[in-house]
This record gives structure tokens, C-alpha cells and sequence, in this order.
């Protein structure tokens, strides 16, 4: 049991953990090894206090030696769930399942919009986690929906479990495969149905028909990542603690809402964990 899990290692995480560390918490930080992709990218950042006009590479780096000489380690699950669970929260991870006191989501906003009856249909034809449902789908057809390169992988093990997979990838990169069960497939998703006890992804130019669509994404839209979670659109309702309407959890950086800026992120990563240690701190004092 960690005292705080935080889910993401962008720059929002990064700051949520290294406060709670220096509060002397037992935490999980959940996340990308890499950190941000996004600020990686940035070809300069202009705003961010005491590096001013630093490449996005660098500031990563300086992120990442930061958190190595704090002595904090990177879980690199991909978080599918978290449920509050009264006390505590369980984290459902592709692999394994954490439990923490408190929890700080730190994930980023998801990119793009979710695909009409994609939540509709999630449990019931539809998949975020292929190491989660795999086996259900042993020698029947599947369809993997990847929003990034790092999901072929995922694609490459379900072609062990069935018998026929179709791989459609969201970016331009080249795709290619060893198994011969898969066949890439090039097409903008439009749309999931569900047809005679069938999913069905429908692209600009056909339909692939299958038993289970999977829509592989860095990250959950934040209603289904918690349920029953308060939200306005893409965004987690906070209020100025970084408090949640779930008692216990707390949200920071871009998933909170615009502006989408490192240095807002980082502010709000050290007030949700700042937060959190005063929720935990008052938990112990209801103890009898």
C-alpha cells in the first residue's frame, strides 16, 4: 500500500512526485520512462522560471536527473482504471495492481476525440488493454486501433492468441510485422459498431469486421480512467487544491484544463502533493 501513486511522468508528475518524496511519502510514480513526448518536442521553451529559452530535450533531461537523484523510480505501466475503493484506491494496471492511499492524475490530455460508440461500446466489443482481454479473444479475429508506434508491440502478442488480427495505425510512420496472422490496414476511423455479436471499425473507405476492437492510446479519457468522476469535457474539475469530487484523489497539469503550460503543470504537480500529504495527514488523525 504507497501512501501517494501518481499517474504520469510529464511535468506535472515529475513535480507531484519529487515534493511528496521530499515530504517523506511512500509513493508510485506511474508513467513513461522517457517522461513527456510532448515537452521533448518543444523546440524551445520560453516560460519556464530560471531556464529561460531551453530546448525541450534539455529540460526533460533535467527533469529526469532530477528524479534519479531523489531516488525515484519509474513504474512504466499503462494505468486502464482506478477505482475508489472507500479507504484506498486500486490501480488497474495492463500487468499487475497497486493499491495506494491517495492518488494524483497527471496524464495529460487525451489525444483527440473519443470515436462515436467507442464508450458505448467499452466492455462490450470494445478494449483498451490487450494484455487485459487477450485471452478472451483466443482463435477468434481481433482489431488494434494504435494511436503511436509503441503499440505494435501489443499487436505482435495478441497474434499468439488470435487467429486473425488487423492492425490500423493513427500515424504515418511505417508498420511491419514477423507473425503472419496480421494484416495493416491504412484508414481514418470514423466510427465502432456493433453488428450481429460483431465490432465493427468503420474507416473513410470500408468496414473491418471482428470480435473485439482494441483502441490502444497513451492515455484514458479521465470519465473512463475513474469512474464516476467529475468532469467538464476532456478535463478533470479540480478546485484550487487540486482536490477532485472523489475524496482522496487529485488531478494536476494539463488534464485540468488550459492553460497547457510546463511551468502551470508544475505549480499544480507541488499543490496536489502538497494536498495529498494533508489528506493523508488527516486520515491518520480520524484513526481511532
Amino acid at each position: 500500500m504507497y501512501d501517494i501513486a501518481i499517474v504520469g511522468t510529464g511535468p506535472a508528475g515529475v513535480s507531484a512526485a519529487l515534493t511528496a518524496k521530499n515530504r517523506n511519502k511512500d509513493i508510485l510514480l506511474l508513467g513513461r520512462k522517457d517522461l513527456s513526448e510532448k515537452v521533448s518536442k518543444s523546440h524551445r521553451v520560453l516560460n519556464y522560471p530560471g531556464l529561460p529559452d531551453i530546448a525541450g530535450e534539455d529540460l526533460v533531461k533535467a527533469m529526469r536527473d532530477h528524479l534519479d537523484q531523489m531516488g525515484i523510480e519509474i513504474t512504466a505501466e499503462k494505468v486502464i482504471s482506478i477505482y475508489a475503493m472507500g479507504d484506498y484506491f486500486a490501480i488497474q494496471c495492463a500487468r499487475e495492481m497497486f493499491e495506494a492511499s491517495s492518488v494524483i492524475i497527471a496524464t495529460g490530455v487525451m489525444p483527440g476525440k473519443m470515436l462515436p460508440g467507442e464508450e458505448e461500446y467499452l466492455g462490450r466489443g470494445v478494449s483498451y488493454c490487450v494484455t487485459c482481454d487477450a485471452a478472451l479473444y483466443k482463435g477468434k479475429e481481433a482489431t488494434v486501433l494504435g494511436y503511436s508506434p509503441k503499440e505494435e508491440e501489443e499487436a505482435e502478442f495478441l497474434t499468439e492468441i488470435a487467429n486473425r488480427v488487423y492492425y490500423v495505425p493513427v500515424y504515418q510512420e511505417e508498420v511491419s510485422f514477423s507473425a503472419a496472422n496480421i494484416e495493416v490496414i491504412r484508414g481514418a476511423a470514423k466510427e465502432i459498431k456493433r453488428r450481429d455479436d460483431k465490432s465493427v471499425l468503420v474507416l473513410d473507405k470500408q468496414e473491418i469486421v471482428s470480435d473485439i476492437v482494441f483502441v490502444l492510446r497513451d492515455a484514458v479519457s479521465p470519465g473512463q480512467l475513474v469512474p464516476g468522476l467529475e468532469t467538464e469535457g476532456a478535463h478533470i474539475k479540480t478546485g484550487r487544491d487540486m482536490s477532485t469530487s472523489i475524496s482522496g484523489l487529485f488531478a494536476a497539469g494539463d488534464i485540468t484544463g488550459t492553460p497547457y503550460q510546463d511551468a502551470k503543470s508544475v505549480g499544480e504537480g507541488n499543490v496536489a502533493a502538497l494536498s495529498a500529504v494533508s489528506y493523508l495527514a488527516q486520515k491518520v488523525k480520524k484513526q481511532p
